[in-house]
């Protein structure tokens, strides 16, 4: 592996991580704003910042996690599988913005990972959960989306890692 890849991962997981610890009190549980996902739009540029993003979800699961290490199954799992379905998605779809409102709802749905996971931990009602985990998940990703293409303008995601 190149520096450049792993030094750029590292730094996501970084962000991630610091971001995550920063808003950790809106973070977790049945109603959470999870800043940080932001980052997962980066996959629409380049699908090798999975590494990163991965990395960043797993360390603050791992630290911060209200629920105990089964978020590490459920929360880091979520974030494989839903990324998994965009780079394949990204295959054939080659429109950022497409793909970021995409990944938005794709997300925003498999969020229903998340919300048996807290079923099952904390009891928590699941279509109830689910539609709660769900809209913050949407409100972050679509509001992250715009930032993220510009930003991209800038920064070239597609070649910065």
């Amino acid at each position: 592996m190149k520096v450049k890849f792993l030094a750029t991962s590292a730094i996501i997981a970084a962000l991630y991580i610091a971001i995550t610890f920063l808003f950790s009190v809106i973070s977790f549980g049945q109603v959470q704003f999870r800043i940080a996902e932001i980052f997962n739009h980066l996959i629409v540029f380049n699908p090798r910042y999975i590494v990163g993003v991965v990395l960043g979800v797993f360390i603050s699961n791992a630290f911060l996690s209200t629920v105990g290490p089964i978020d590490l199954i459920f929360g880091v799992g979520h974030t494989i599988i839903t990324l998994g379905i965009l780079i394949v998605i990204c295959k054939v779809v080659s429109n950022i913005w497409i793909r970021l409102i995409l990944n938005t709802f794709l997300f925003t749905f498999t969020m229903f990972i998340i919300a048996i996971q807290l079923n099952l931990v904390l009891e928590l009602p699941f279509w109830e959960t689910w539609l709660i985990v769900a809209v913050g998940e949407f409100v972050v990703l679509a509001l992250g989306a715009p930032i993220m293409y510009l930003l991209n303008k800038r920064l070239d995601f597609k070649n910065l890692i």
